[in-house]
């Protein structure tokens, strides 16, 4: 089984071969809708290898991302109440899931209170980014979105140069911020201008605290 990158949210190696376990291994070209919103949820995915999306879009095709996954993590939750898909979810690159029905999560839940409580921590830790983002995009423009994702995703502080943990394009960085990714190229222009960020290859660095205000 390939060892999950490290991250906060994933699951520690022994726990994740034992709830990988419970369901089989599919694997997924890139850019394969693995998860349609309203779809009923029946299945949790275990993310074993590779790197998935987790989006919404209207019907005139725009799309806004709420937030990716890595090995070692895992997507749909809601399969624990047999509801409706809140959201859609495609792989970014080639993927391995282990797909574990709605009944074997619940039986393993029982068996393996740590399991419990990691998915009680991340259920916590969404209910709080989803509140955070509620908050800035009511109460905040373009650039105050743009740069609050950047230090959200650079580890560390400011007295440092941080580096961005993931490959963004700027179309990449619209879809989360819910803007145009024209708005994000201009902005990105001026923070590379002001020398607060440097971006190569699709790497962003922070080279110093943004300004509070565009």
């Amino acid at each position: 089984m390939p060892k999950p990158a490290a991250s906060a949210d994933a699951l520690d190696q022994p726990l994740l071969q034992r709830i990988a376990a419970q369901g089989g291994v599919k694997r997924y070209p890139a850019h394969a809708v693995i998860i349609n919103e309203g779809d009923t949820a029946d299945t949790l995915f275990i993310v074993l290898s590779g790197r998935v999306k987790v989006y919404a879009a209207n019907e005139a095709g725009k799309e806004v991302i709420i937030t990716t996954h890595g090995a070692g993590e895992y997507v749909g939750e809601l399969a624990l109440d047999g509801g409706v898909r809140s959201a859609s979810v495609m792989t970014m690159e080639p993927t391995t899931c282990s797909l574990v029905t709605a009944a074997n999560l619940r039986a393993f839940i029982t068996a393996h209170p740590d399991f419990a409580q990691h998915l009680i921590h991340k259920l916590i830790k969404r209910v709080r980014q989803a509140t955070d983002s509620v908050k800035s995009l009511a109460l905040q423009d373009v650039y105050g979105r743009v740069v609050g994702l950047l230090q959200q995703l650079a580890p560390g502080d400011d007295s440092a140069p941080r580096v961005v943990t993931e490959r963004l394009t700027q179309q990449d960085i619209a879809e989360r911020v819910g803007s145009s990714r024209e708005m994000v190229s201009r902005i990105f222009k001026d923070l590379v201008a002001g020398g607060y960020v440097r971006s190569e290859a699709g790497r962003i660095t922070l080279l110093k605290k943004p300004p509070a205000a565009w």
